[in-house]
C-alpha cells in the first residue's frame, strides 16, 4: 500500500510521510482494521464521516462497505486530511487533533481561552487519546523522514 499512500498524498498535495504516518497511527496498515467505535480501513474513516466525504467527492452508492476497499478509503481520508489542512491553515498538529477528535470539538478547543491564547493554535489538548495520537502520527512522521529522506518533497508542512 505504500506506493499506493506516495501516489494519492501528492495527487492531495500532502506531504507522503506525513499520509503514511496518519495511516500508520490509524490502522498500521491493515485494510481489514476496523476500530472499537466502528471506523473502518486504512485511515480508520467512520462511516458518518465517509457518508459526508463521499457526499463532497461526488462517489455515488455510497456505503459502510465502500470503506473497505483500500485504495477507495485511502483517497476518502487523503480528501478529508486536505480539507482539515484547509481549514486548519495547513497547521498539522490541529489537523491531527480534528481527524482523531472531530473538527467541532478542534473548534471548541480554539474558542476556549483555557487551551488557546489566540485562536489559531493548542497550548494543550485535553482529551488524552488525542494527544497520545498526535505524539504517535508525529512519531511515525520522524521516523519515516528518516528513513528516506530524499523523498521528503513538500517541506515540512502537511499541505502546501
Amino acid at each position: 500500500h505504500l506506493s499506493y499512500v506516495w501516489d494519492t498524498a501528492k495527487e492531495y498535495g500532502l506531504d507522503p510521510y506525513f499520509v503514511a504516518a496518519v495511516v500508520y497511527a490509524e490502522s498500521e496498515f491493515d485494510p481489514e482494521a476496523v476500530s472499537s467505535k466502528g471506523a473502518v480501513g486504512l485511515m480508520q474513516i467512520m462511516p458518518d464521516t465517509g457518508e459526508w466525504i463521499a457526499g463532497h467527492m461526488k462517489i455515488k452508492n455510497y456505503s459502510r462497505e465502500t470503506l473497505k476497499d483500500p485504495e477507495t478509503n485511502l483517497r476518502m481520508g487523503c480528501w478529508y486530511l486536505s480539507y482539515l489542512s484547509d481549514r486548519y491553515d495547513g497547521r498539522a498538529r490541529l489537523m491531527l487533533c480534528a481527524y482523531n477528535a472531530g473538527p467541532g470539538t478542534v473548534d471548541r478547543w480554539l474558542n476556549d481561552p483555557a487551551y488557546t491564547a489566540d485562536g489559531k493554535t493548542l497550548r494543550s489538548i485535553p482529551f488524552d487519546e488525542t494527544r497520545q495520537y498526535v505524539d504517535k502520527v508525529n512519531s511515525a512522521d520522524e521516523q519515516y523522514e528518516k528513513l528516506y529522506p530524499p523523498e521528503r518533497a513538500l517541506g515540512d508542512q502537511a499541505h502546501p
